[in-house]
């Protein structure tokens, strides 16, 4: 009879703390809503009375900053973000969102202590070292693309160091990780107004490489490596870049890289990705995709119109993949 009272016991509790997450979830969404139409005052109320009822409820505390953090309230904010971070279960979630109060108000110290103890708690955070990249960029702190890398190195599938490093990289006179970090960006984040940005710095930075604009005495093999194939095809640029030229020289550029040491001695994701594209006959379709837009809208869409079948493939197979960095393929 005991072990049947247990069981019942085990099983009603297990039923009450579902009831009750279900039950926060519920006024969560509540909340989400009012935010949605910018109802702040509203969702802020639903959220107080979740938060008295929930206390231990982490993502209730967390979009209660944040819905002061949106209507402006940044002292509330601040103060409820600070017992965010401080709370035993904190994630990187909670450190996001103090963060953005501090960034609202100005308060340039009290954010970077914020970050460096964020990354001490979690060293593997790529949002975080973003973050604290955009930070120091914005006062043109030399030192920001340290963290942008960094973040890239011990967080490969997080797409805002990409993008902020490529850009960096961009006001350089070399060129030659913003083609890589660019390209990699527009496939991690594949359908934003960043992505438009970003395409076209990848199309007007590869016009710079093969002006000059590139490595020289790199002591980086990667480098080196992916250089030398990079030079071979700079005879076809000879009458300017445009996506079908583009094609050509990548596609030159894949078939050499696999036919040397240096596919084994550096394997590299974004390469065996336009590998996989050439094998299915999606190349193309893809570089139109990456390039055509940024260099002439009427250009690209009468490429669509001439080959609907190619870019129908494409699109189907764009929508279904993943694009997944694994790690160790870091070469900066």
């Amino acid at each position: 009879m005991l072990k049947y009272i247990i069981y019942a016991f085990s099983l009603l509790t297990t039923l009450l703390g579902q009831a009750q997450t279900d039950d926060a979830r519920t006024l969560q969404e509540t909340a989400k809503s009012f935010a949605r139409s910018g109802d702040y005052a509203n969702a802020i109320m639903v959220l107080e009375k979740a938060s008295e009822k929930y206390p231990q409820d982490l993502a209730i505390q967390q979009d209660l900053v944040f819905n002061y953090y949106l209507n402006r309230s940044y002292a509330k904010a601040m103060e409820k973000g600070k017992v965010l971070v401080e709370r035993p279960d904190a994630d990187v979630t909670s450190y996001q969102m103090l963060g953005l109060v501090y960034k609202a108000l100005e308060e340039r110290k009290e954010c970077e202590k914020l970050y460096k103890k964020g990354i001490k708690a979690f060293p593997n955070s790529g949002v975080l070292y973003s973050e604290y990249g955009e930070l120091l960029g914005s006062k043109l702190d030399p030192t920001a693309i340290q963290y942008w890398e960094k973040g890239i190195s011990v967080d490969p599938n997080y797409s805002g160091n990409y993008y902020q490093a490529a850009k960096y990289y961009a006001s350089t006179k070399n060129k030659f990780w913003t083609l890589i970090y660019g390209e990699i960006f527009v496939n991690l984040e594949s359908y934003s107004k960043r992505t438009a940005e970003l395409k076209s710095l990848l199309l007007e930075s590869y016009k710079s490489w093969y002006a000059g604009e590139k490595a020289t005495n790199s002591t980086n093999g990667f480098v080196n490596a992916v250089q030398v194939g990079f030079n071979k095809t700079a005879g076809l640029a000879t009458a300017g870049l445009n996506p079908e030229v583009l094609t050509r020289m990548r596609t030159r550029f894949i078939l050499d890289w696999f036919e040397t040491k240096s596919a084994s001695q550096y394997p590299f994701r974004l390469f065996d990705y336009h590998q996989q594209l050439l094998r299915d006959g999606n190349f193309d379709a893809y570089n139109q995709w990456l390039f055509g837009v940024a260099q002439k809208a009427e250009s690209f869409q009468n490429w669509i119109s001439a080959h609907e079948t190619a870019w129908q493939q494409f699109n189907t197979f764009q929508k279904n993949r993943v694009f997944k960095l694994p790690n160790g393929q870091y070469y900066q």
